[in-house]
């Protein structure tokens, strides 16, 4: 049972990650463009401006998905309780790896965005 709680616990963690740094970079972003923190892209680190969207892109979009994450990411964890401890880290690991894909994937429509809204050079783009 231990380390079904453990692995229960280690698949909620990047949901709630999600959850935390998306509100975070929604309501207060890296004041300055920096090379450590932040949602750091070639477009992204552009400009003030193209830094502060991407931001609150990527953060609404971390929010709702690290939400969309969380009761499934559980769910899926209560159908293996009392299994064999290969069977939780099994389906345990498959649950980190399903997570990973779509946070690497939340990239794409963040990039998208600002693409979108900028021009190559991180000018907006008027309508």
């Amino acid at each position: 049972m231990g380390f079904w709680i453990f692995m229960t616990a280690m698949n909620l963690l990047l949901p709630f990650i999600m959850i935390v740094i998306g509100y975070v970079f929604m309501k207060k972003p890296p004041k300055e463009i920096n090379h450590l923190v932040g949602y750091r892209t070639s477009m992204s680190m552009k400009n003030k401006d193209t830094w502060d969207f991407a931001h609150r892109n990527c953060g609404r979009n971390w929010l709702i998905t690290g939400l969309c994450m969380l009761v499934p990411s559980a769910l899926v964890m209560c159908f293996f309780m009392g299994k064999d401890i290969e069977t939780i880290g099994g389906f345990g690991s498959m649950v980190m790896g399903v997570q990973t894909v779509i946070l690497v994937g939340s990239i794409i429509p963040t990039e998208i965005a600002l693409r979108k809204n900028f021009d190559k050079d991180g000018n907006r783009i008027q309508i």
